[in-house]
C-alpha cells in the first residue's frame, strides 16, 4: 500500500542547535525521509546553526555520520545523501550575542515560508525569540518550533509563554510533543470520530476504567543531569501522558481544525480532579546484575527523584465521572511498551451462567512498538459439549493492515510537515500547557512538604509494589507488562 503524499510549499528551514543529539538523530533523518518521499519540495531549504564552527562541506559530514549512526539499513544512499545536501546549509551562529545573524538574514528568502526550530535548551528559546525580533527576521509567514520542556513548573511556563508572545503571535508558536505526531496516536482521533461504533459506548456507563502505560527498558542514561531535576512527573506525565488521556477524555471537536481540538483538550484538562497523595506512587530504580541504580547514573547518592510515577486520576464531566484512569511510567521496565487499554463494564446479567468463565471486552491501542490495535471479545470455544465461553482478539497492527513495505512516517516527519502547512492540531496551545501544569503542580509541592521518597523496584521488573496496590485496592490489576 502507497501513503499519499502531498507537496508542502517552497520554505526556508533554520535548525538552531543543527550540531546537537535531537537534530543528528530526529529532525534531520526526517526531513531527509520526507525528501526522499517527495514531500519536501525541490526548493525547500534547511539551514543548520549553532555555535560550532563548521563549513558547510564538514556539516554535511556530521550530518551523513549521523544518517549512519541512527538509520542503520534504512540510511539513504550516496546518490539521495548528495541530492539532499544540496539543500542543506549550515552557518555558525551565537544566539547570545550579535555573531551570524545579518549572515543568516542575507540567506533568508522573503516570498517563503520562514520556520525556526529550536533544538536547543530552554534558557536559549528567549534568547533566541528576542534575535529573531532584532535583526528583522519575522514576517506574517514566520513560524517557530519550541520543544519541551515547556516551563519546570506553572511559574516558568506563564513566563516563557510571556516571552515568546512578545516576538510572536500564538498561531506562530508550535510547541512540539512527538507523542502527538505518531500515527497510532492520530488513529486513535480516527477511531473515535470517524466510527460510529464506539461513541455510543465512550462514557462512563460503559467504560470500567482506562491504563494508559508508557515503559521504557532504558535508564536516564546520558540525560541524568537533565532528568534529576525533572522526574518522571515533569518529563511524562506533565505532557506526553496528558496529551493521551486528553485525545482518550475529550468530546467531539465541532471540526477537525487546530483550535476546535484543542479547545476540546483543554476542557478535559480543567476538569480534572485534584489527585491525593494516597492515589500517587513515585518509585525509584535500583542496580542490577548488569546495570546501575538510578542513583548512581544521576551521581547523586540520596536523589529523591522518581523514575517511575503511577498516579489514579478522576475527570469530573458528565461522560466521564465515576470511571478511573490510572496512568503509569517508568525506566528500567520489564518490556518498552506504549498502549492505551480501555476496559468495558461486564453486561449485567450473563445467560450463560453464574460459573461461565466472563472477562471484560477490551480495546488496546498500541502506541509502540508493533502500532496498532486489539479488541478483546468473548466467543464460544469450538466444539461440542455445552456453551463454553473464550475471550479472542480482534487484532489489527499497521504492517499487517497496511502493508509489511508500508512506511510509517517517524512523529518529526508528520510534525514537521504541519509547521511549514500551518497546521497547528497536533501542537500544544500555551494555554494547555498553563493548565497542564496548574494540575500538575500541587501534586509535585504535596510530596515535596511531606518528604516523600520513591519506592524501589528492580530493574526489569513491572515497577514497585506500591503500584500494584494502588489499582488492587478498587479491585482491579495493571495489564502485564511485555
Amino acid at each position: 500500500m502507497v501513503a499519499r503524499v502531498i507537496p508542502v510549499e517552497p520554505f526556508d528551514l533554520v535548525i538552531f542547535g543543527a550540531t546537537g543529539d535531537l537534530a543528528r538523530r530526529k529532525i534531520l533523518p526526517a526531513l531527509c525521509r520526507r525528501y526522499a518521499e517527495g514531500q519536501m519540495p525541490p526548493e525547500g531549504r534547511i539551514i543548520g546553526a549553532a555555535r560550532t564552527e563548521l563549513t558547510r562541506e564538514e556539516f554535511h559530514t556530521m550530518v551523513s555520520e549521523a544518517f549512519d549512526e541512527f538509520l542503520g539499513a534504512s540510511a539513504p544512499d550516496a546518490a539521495l545523501r548528495a541530492e539532499f545536501f544540496e539543500r542543506l546549509d549550515y552557518i555558525t551562529i551565537d544566539a547570545l550575542g550579535d555573531d551570524g545573524w545579518n549572515d543568516l538574514s542575507g540567506r533568508l528568502r522573503d516570498d517563503v515560508v520562514r520556520a525556526f526550530y529550536f533544538s536547543v535548551g530552554p534558557s536559549l528559546f528567549g534568547p533566541l525569540a528576542t534575535g529573531l525580533g532584532r535583526f528583522g527576521l519575522v514576517t506574517p509567514e514566520t513560524r517557530i518550533v519550541v520543544e519541551k520542556p515547556f516551563g519546570n513548573d506553572l511559574e516558568t511556563a506563564r513566563a516563557l509563554n510571556q516571552t515568546l508572545a512578545a516576538h510572536f503571535n500564538e498561531t506562530q508558536i508550535y510547541r512540539i510533543d512527538h507523542y502527538l505526531g505518531k500515527e497510532t496516536v492520530q488513529n486513535l482521533m480516527a477511531v473515535r470520530f470517524a466510527n460510529i461504533l464506539f461513541e455510543p459506548l465512550w462514557n462512563a456507563r460503559f467504560v470500567d476504567h482506562v491504563q494508559i502505560t508508557v515503559a521504557e527498558t532504558v535508564g536516564v542514561g546520558g540525560r541524568g543531569a537533565y532528568y534529576d531535576k525533572s522526574g518522571a512527573m515533569r518529563d511524562m506525565v506533565q505532557n506526553h501522558m496528558m496529551q493521551l488521556l486528553c485525545l482518550i477524555a475529550m468530546e467531539p471537536p465541532y471540526s477537525f481544525e487546530p483550535d476546535a481540538v484543542r479547545d476540546e483538550k483543554l476542557k478535559v484538562i480543567h476538569a480534572l480532579d485534584p489527585v491525593e497523595p494516597r492515589q500517587v506512587v513515585r518509585g525509584q530504580y535500583g542496580g542490577g546484575a548488569d546495570t546501575a541504580s538510578y542513583a548512581d547514573e544521576v551521581e547523586t547518592p540520596d536523589s529523591n527523584t522518581e523514575s517511575y510515577i503511577a498516579l489514579k486520576v478522576g475527570i469530573s464531566n458528565w461522560r466521564w465521572k465515576g470511571t478511573p484512569f490510572y496512568l503509569r511510567t517508568g525506566k528500567r521496565l520489564r518490556a518498552r511498551t506504549s498502549e492505551i487499554a480501555v476496559t468495558f463494564r461486564d453486561p449485567p446479567h450473563s445467560i450463560f451462567g453464574e460459573d461461565a468463565p466472563w472477562k471484560a471486552n477490551i480495546l488496546v491501542i498500541r502506541l509502540q512498538p508493533d502500532e496498532g490495535m486489539t479488541l478483546k471479545v468473548m466467543i464460544k470455544e469450538p466444539g461440542p459439549g455445552g456453551m463454553r465461553l473464550k475471550d479472542v482478539a480482534l487484532d489489527m497492527s499497521f504492517a499487517d493492515a497496511l502493508g509489511e513495505d508500508m512506511h510509517i512516517p517517524d512523529a518529526y516527519e508528520r510534525l514537521i510537515m504541519d509547521v511549514i502547512r500551518g497546521n497547528q492540531t497536533l501542537f500544544m496551545r500555551g494555554d494547555e500547557v498553563e493548565a497542564a501544569w496548574a494540575w500538575t503542580d500541587p501534586i509535585i509541592g504535596a510530596w515535596q512538604k511531606s518528604a516523600d521518597t520513591p519506592k524501589p523496584y528492580d530493574p526489569g521488573s513491572s515497577g514497585p509494589d506500591e503500584a500494584l496496590k494502588l489499582i488492587h485496592l478498587d479491585g482491579r490489576s495493571w495489564r502485564e507488562i511485555r
